[in-house]
């Protein structure tokens, strides 16, 4: 009879437990980028369809952050495992875009569109 494969995560050694603590605020991110595109929408009737822009800028970052949580995850327990980690430079330059992108939006939405 073959095993089945576990549902649990993988152990680690790891007292502070750092990568659930990452990944939860990981997981605070997306809900923090859920909650802005939702004062987005707010915005539609005064700024009109522009708004549309920022609201998918900030739910498909949501998104990418939460289709990519449990590849981080398992990376840093193979990490606190095998004692080689690696700093995850492209998801944080990856948020750090969305979070540059969104402001340069809602500042040009705010300043430069017509309120209607």
């Amino acid at each position: 009879m073959m095993k089945q494969p576990s549902k649990d995560p993988p152990r680690h050694g790891d007292a502070g437990l750092q990568p659930e603590r990452t990944d939860l605020a990981w997981g605070r991110t997306t809900l923090s980028l859920v909650v802005a595109a939702a004062v987005f929408l707010r915005w539609i009737p005064h700024h009109g369809w522009f708004i549309g822009v920022l609201v998918a800028v900030a739910i498909l970052g949501a998104l990418s952050i939460n289709f990519t949580r449990r590849r981080r995850y398992h990376r840093a327990i193979h990490g606190i495992r095998n004692e080689i980690m690696a700093s995850d430079l492209a998801s944080t330059a990856a948020l750090a875009t969305v979070v540059v992108v969104l402001s340069g939006l809602g500042i040009y939405a705010v300043l430069f569109l017509p309120v209607g």
